[in-house]
């Protein structure tokens, strides 16, 4: 079994290696803590919103979408209050000047208080640079006073960087839903209980990014404002927290993330947003500690009420039924793209084997694994074994009039086929399709179980089928 550190190294290592994620701008390099996902990381990413989206938009009734702009009219967050109020502690160090968040530094000084030289060794760079003062005599730090800092990530729009001209990047995906409100009610002709989804970059200054993509200053969500009647009409909103709550428990299941490496955490009304009455987060125990994977919020009818003030416009929700006329309340579920993707590779990534029998194989889902099927010649060296497998590659990655594409399809030829199987265990491929001689005598390939092992001849006539209802 590897160290949990070892894991994060070995996960990062992995993703550069096998093209899920490269580290950004890096011929030129690189820009702190910024990430590409490569030609595999887009896919596992791409299908894992997909997911999210069927789930929770396609599969319900009560659901519409949006796709909103990243740069809105700065009085959004004027109303929102995150202008105000969306900040972190800030300390910084008066001999190397480096700065972080206040409660960060708490928090990894606490939790390595007693630690042995070997321990310091092995921590992540970020909490060395907490603990160690470089521009010290003593190697501590000296911090200034805790400042309050604004993550707003602030720009200029038009030809002059004027203080007229000052907009943000959205940190949040949520307030365009607020914002569109009154036209998806009356577009769209849902009425509450119904929710609104989005999926979509956000953007952060965050003081102290780090640990791979789980925090970085540009990330993606998944997010869901769920509308519900006021308390006055209906007042069980809890009911439909704790639905939501156990449709969150569903998504990490349907990503294969274990249940035993999550936690459901009631967070107390001190460490609440200011404007939520209810916050679950659910904690992922990554390998540098068990911290937020997403979280569920009852937000109260705060944003609503914010933009009619602001705005001007009435955002109330009329019943043509029973005349009923309310602001009404939301739900939240938030999901992060980024963090989903790191908790399924860390969930995934497993060693097995001994000695030349080794080997790193990611147990992804089939419906998440980047390629669904590889598909090999025996060997490179007989035209008639390539020719043939070219045949089968194209019959499953492309539609035919036999049917459907199964979807991405791998082709390799390169080195024997131990190898070929290896590297593609690695990258999570579900299933291997190799083309021998039987192919040509009996028309049948050996198809290779990614997680047994176990390997079983199938008809070419039947492989579609066979592979479609183990791929779906």
């Amino acid at each position: 079994m590897h160290e949990p550190n070892n894991l994060i190294d070995k996960v990062v290592s992995l993703c550069k290696r096998r093209g899920f994620v490269y580290p950004g701008s890096e011929i030129y390099g690189g820009l702190a803590n910024s990430w590409d996902y490569g030609p595999l990381g887009v896919e596992l990413k791409n299908n894992i919103k997909n997911l999210w989206w069927k789930m929770f938009v396609h599969d319900r009734d009560d659901m519409v979408g949006l796709d909103a702009a990243l740069i809105m009219n700065p009085k959004v967050w004027e109303a929102s209050g995150h202008i105000k109020n969306f900040s972190d502690p800030l300390v910084e160090c008066k001999k190397c000047h480096l700065r972080f968040r206040a409660d960060h530094v708490n928090e990894v000084k606490d939790r390595n208080a007693g630690m042995t030289a070997m321990d310091f060794v092995s921590l992540p760079d970020d909490e060395k640079s907490i603990l160690v003062c470089k521009d010290s005599k003593t190697n501590e730090h000296e911090w200034t006073e805790t400042k309050v800092f604004n993550l707003m990530l602030k720009t200029h729009l038009g030809p002059s960087e004027e203080k007229t001209n000052e907009v943000y990047f959205r940190p949040e995906t949520a307030q365009a839903i607020f914002v569109q409100f009154k036209n998806i009610l009356g577009t769209s002709r849902m009425k509450p209980p119904f929710g609104v989804a989005q999926i979509g970059k956000a953007f952060r200054n965050e003081i102290t990014p780090g640990n791979f993509i789980f925090r970085t200053r540009e990330f993606e969500q998944m997010e869901i404002e769920y509308f519900i009647p006021a308390p006055t009409i209906d007042a069980d909103w809890q009911k439909t927290f704790e639905e939501w709550k156990d449709a969150m428990w569903a998504w990490i299941d349907a990503l294969g993330i274990s249940r035993a490496n999550v936690e459901a955490v009631e967070i107390s009304d001190t460490d609440r947003a200011f404007y939520s009455k209810r916050t679950i987060d659910f904690e992922y125990k990554y390998p540098f500690g068990q911290k937020e994977l997403y979280g569920l919020a009852y937000r109260t009818d705060y944003d609503l009420a914010q933009h009619e003030k602001f705005s001007g416009e009435n955002l109330h929700y009329k019943d043509v039924n029973t005349g009923e006329d309310y602001l009404p309340h939301v739900i939240e579920p938030s999901l992060g793209v980024d963090r989903s993707f790191l908790a399924v590779l860390l969930d995934a990534y497993h060693e097995e084997g001994e000695g030349d029998k080794q080997r790193v194989v990611l147990k992804l889902k089939p419906v998440l694994a980047p390629y669904k099927v590889a598909v090999f010649p025996l060997l490179k060296n007989k035209p008639e074994l390539v020719e043939k497998a070219r045949e089968i590659y194209t019959m499953l990655a492309h539609s035919t009039s036999s049917g459907h594409a199964i979807g991405p399809i791998a082709w390799d030829d390169r080195g024997n086929i131990g190898k070929r199987y290896y590297a593609q265990d690695e990258i999570g491929t579900p299933y291997c399709v190799t083309v021998d001689f039987d192919t040509l005598e009996k028309g049948m390939v050996t198809v290779r179980d990614r997680d047994t092992m176990a390997q079983e001849s199938v008809q070419i006539t039947d492989l579609r089928t066979y592979l479609n209802e183990r791929v779906s």
